[in-house]
């Protein structure tokens, strides 16, 4: 059995990805912080893809949780591991840095970096015993960019490309890869009180994305055909930014 953990992967793109991992034959540990029934609602999807999983609600950014919830599954699952990481899980509290309270900024920098720390360490060390890995971090053209009314998020995404980078080099010769994908506008819940009309004018697809386009990639760098790739993150953003 090969195991995918991905994290926010009740809804949106880590629902696409769960899909998309499922019809590669992995078994997929579903995380999910509140929404119960979004994360049923990928299970669903899972199943129907060809395989199997399991829901695993923790909070991301509590270091508690997280040791918790995957401490019980390695416990129970002493001869397997988690060899595919996907760390998605991600929230935005939009403000100008002027008007911005402190737990506008704190609560992104928990879920979104905090996050990605605790759960990759937690992960990590199997990855390097079993000679085998694949981490991807799913970050944002605002972490690229930077983009007006989300200090927080930008720092947070951007904080995220650098741990890739430097990460990517602490474990390739363990054969543990690590790279970042970094989406643009795509059509999610995430985005679903944008100007789509308004702002697809500045994009040379003259579209927002889908999920599932945003999966694809994912993908591809968590299988075995990217085993030359690592340290990188790749734009799925239409060519807004580039």
């Amino acid at each position: 059995m090969k195991y995918a953990l991905v994290t926010g992967g009740s809804r949106g793109i880590g629902r696409a990805i769960c899909a998309k991992l499922a019809s590669m034959g992995y078994f997929i540990l579903i995380n999910y912080r509140s929404d119960e029934d979004s994360a049923r609602k990928t299970l669903e999807l899972v199943r129907q893809s060809g395989n199997d999983g399991q829901l695993m609600k923790f909070d991301v950014g509590s270091i508690h949780e997280v040791e918790g919830a995957l401490g019980a599954w390695q416990e129970k699952h002493k001869d397997e591991y988690v060899e595919v990481l996907i760390n998605n899980a991600g929230i935005r509290k939009d403000a100008l840095l002027i008007w911005m309270e402190n737990q506008q900024w704190e609560d992104v920098i928990r879920t979104n970096l905090d996050g990605f720390f605790y759960t990759t360490r937690c992960l990590l060390k199997e990855m390097l015993i079993r000679k085998y890995g694949r981490i991807v971090n799913v970050v944002s053209l605002s972490g690229l960019k930077g983009l007006p009314g989300q200090m927080n998020y930008s720092a947070a995404k951007a904080g995220i490309i650098g741990a890739t980078k430097a990460l990517a080099q602490e474990v390739g010769k363990k054969n543990v890869t690590v790279n970042a994908v970094a989406p643009g506008y795509i059509r999610t819940d995430m985005t679903k009180d944008l100007d789509e009309k308004e702002l697809k004018k500045n994009i040379p697809l003259n579209r927002f994305g889908l999920p599932e386009e945003v999966a694809e990639t994912v993908c591809f760098l968590a299988s075995e055909k990217a085993s030359y790739i690592t340290g990188e993150v790749i734009s799925v953003n239409g060519g807004l930014y580039t």
